[in-house]
Parts: C-alpha cells; sequence; structure tokens
C-alpha cells in the first residue's frame, strides 16, 4: 500500500528536516497530510516528491547530511534563526568532485520555504546529473530586514561549505546557485553589492533562476505590499526599496551568467521579471539564457511530467558549454 505524506514524514530519520518540508507550515494539520504522494501529484504539487523523499533518506542514512548554519546561542538571541540549515545531498556520479557544487534555494513567498517540492527533488535531479548538492533552509520570520538576514544565512552556509571542503568533496570557491520564485529573487540578491562581495565571498559560476522575482517596480511587480511587509523585507519603504540593489535590473553587473527558466502561463509571478533580467544580462555583455515553457504555470519545481521536463538538464549543459 502506497504511504500517505505524513507517514512519509513521521519517519525517525528524517527527524530533524520533516518540519520544514515546507517551513512555516504544519501539514500535519492539513488534508494533504492523509494523501499519498500520487494524490498529491495529480491534486496539489508538480514535480517527482517520491524521488526527492528518497533521496532524502538516503542522505539521512549516511550519517552526514543536516547541518544547522547557527549555534543554540545565536538562535536564542533571534527565534528566527532556529532551524536554519543546509541539507547535504552528494552526487554518486563520476567527475562530480571536479565539478562546482550547487547551493540550492526553494521558494516559498519570503514566508515559507518549500523543500518537499522545490528542494529535495531537484536536488536529486542535479545528483544524477553530476553534481553535488546543498539545500538552503532560510530565515522566513522576523520584523525588520529579513532580505538582509537571510544574505548572512547565504554567507554562513557558503563559509561552512569552505570551511569543510575536503569532508563535502568540494572545490571551496567552485559553486552555482539555483532559486524558485522568492528563493530566485534571493540568488539574484546574492550577486549584487548585498551579496557575496559584502562578505568577502567568491562569486558565482552560473545562476539558475526559476521564476523569479527581480523587479520592485510596477506594472511587473506584485500590487498591495503594505508599508509594514516593506519594513519587515528591506528594512525600509518600498519606494526606498526601487532605489537600491533590491531593484536586480538596475544592480546586475556582478551576476555571472545566467540561465533563467519560467512558464508562459505563470499567473503568480509575470513572466515579465525573467524577460527583464535577460534584457538587462545581454545588455551587460553576460551570458544568458532564457527558456519559457509555452504552457504551465508556477511551481513546476523539477518539472517532471510538464513541459518544462528536463530544464535541470538543459541548465547544467548549457553552464558546461559556456
Amino acid at each position: 500500500m502506497e504511504k500517505t505524506l505524513g507517514q512519509w514524514l513521521t519517519d525517525e530519520r528524517i527527524a530533524k528536516i520533516a518540519p520544514d518540508a515546507i517551513r512555516e507550515w504544519d501539514l500535519s494539520k492539513e488534508e494533504m497530510w492523509n494523501k499519498t504522494l500520487t494524490q498529491l501529484r495529480e491534486e496539489h504539487f508538480g514535480g517527482e516528491i517520491r524521488e526527492g523523499l528518497e533521496r532524502l533518506y538516503a542522505a539521512a542514512d549516511s550519517g552526514e547530511w543536516y547541518y544547522p548554519l547557527y549555534s543554540e546561542e545565536e538562535c536564542a538571541t533571534d527565534a528566527a534563526r532556529q532551524g536554519v540549515n543546509l541539507v547535504w545531498f552528494p552526487s554518486a556520479e563520476a567527475g562530480a568532485d571536479e565539478r562546482p557544487f550547487i547551493l540550492l534555494v526553494p521558494g516559498g513567498g519570503f514566508v515559507n520555504v518549500w523543500n518537499l517540492t522545490e528542494g529535495w527533488p531537484v536536488a536529486n535531479q542535479f545528483n544524477r546529473l553530476g553534481y553535488h548538492v546543498f539545500i538552503l533552509t532560510y530565515q522566513v520570520e522576523g520584523e525588520k530586514d529579513l532580505l538582509e538576514h537571510i544574505m548572512e544565512d547565504f554567507a554562513r552556509g557558503l563559509r561552512l561549505i569552505r570551511e569543510n571542503a575536503r569532508r563535502f568533496h568540494v572545490r571551496a570557491d567552485e559553486y552555482m546557485t539555483c532559486g524558485f520564485s522568492a528563493g530566485g529573487y534571493l540568488i539574484c540578491l546574492w550577486n549584487t553589492e548585498m551579496g557575496y562581495r559584502a562578505y568577502g565571498l567568491p562569486k558565482p559560476r552560473a545562476a539558475f533562476p526559476v521564476y523569479p522575482v527581480v523587479t520592485l517596480k510596477p506594472p511587473v511587480a506584485y500590487e498591495g505590499m503594505s508599508p509594514e511587509e516593506a519594513m519587515c523585507l528591506y528594512g525600509c519603504s518600498l519606494q526606498e526599496a526601487m532605489n537600491s540593489a533590491f531593484e536586480i535590473p538596475e544592480h546586475a553587473e556582478g551576476f555571472p551568467p545566467t540561465a533563467l527558466f519560467l512558464a508562459a502561463g505563470d499567473d503568480l509571478v509575470n513572466p515579465e521579471n525573467s524577460k527583464m533580467l535577460a534584457r538587462t544580462l545581454e545588455g551587460l555583455g553576460i551570458p544568458c539564457r532564457l527558456e519559457i515553457g509555452p504552457t504551465g504555470g508556477h511551481g513546476f519545481a523539477d518539472g517532471t511530467g510538464m513541459c518544462m521536463e528536463g530544464w535541470t538538464e538543459r541548465a547544467v549543459r548549457w553552464f558546461e558549454q559556456l
């Protein structure tokens, strides 16, 4: 008999990360908790959830897979840091140690982190393509400067990887980033003066934003953000944020080669976000690839069973040919 989502997520092996299958969302109180993964795929989520969970179990069975980024003392002074972590999915494919590792950043609108769909299954695909992957579960709480705090999460994660490069079988300064939706915005922000340069860390070799947000300005940006929400995210008013590095297309000089993926029918994040960034990068002479699927919408994750199936392979093969 096929297991339900609840049965998958209550396995003791993954107890450390299971509450963050979708961070800040108690799935045990939802109807989906008692549905099988087949039902979830048909009714709720895109992508191949089962293979992501199986890969998570395998990582947990290895004994080295879950890495908190803040100490207990640091979490005691700021509760939003609790549970911020990296999950390590090493690839068993030949040559993986010589390739850049991937820092994978799921989305969730800055209120959740969707490891269940945009984390574990996507990391599994990159593993099969010969890349070691670290999945970042980042802060989504706080009353001010949330994005600045998440940049610190990025820096913490990359420093941990660099300090343990031999253990992780990676080249310390060789990495790529991949992020979805809000996570796509975060990996873009990492390429501005608020990111790797501010922390004295190396530039990514490439970036793969997937249906990302990149602009705060109308008519493309979300509408209706309150002053309180702007202060929480940016630490300033929305107008001030528009005139700073938070407005990605106007601060893209530090970008690495970038491949963007989205679907034409995305009704949550306007496809013009990706088109705008692609135009900007092309104007700056930065290698860029823009792939827009003819059908589908937001949240296709690893793309399994949809027109975007195989986008992970197309992303890394494009990078390899640069």
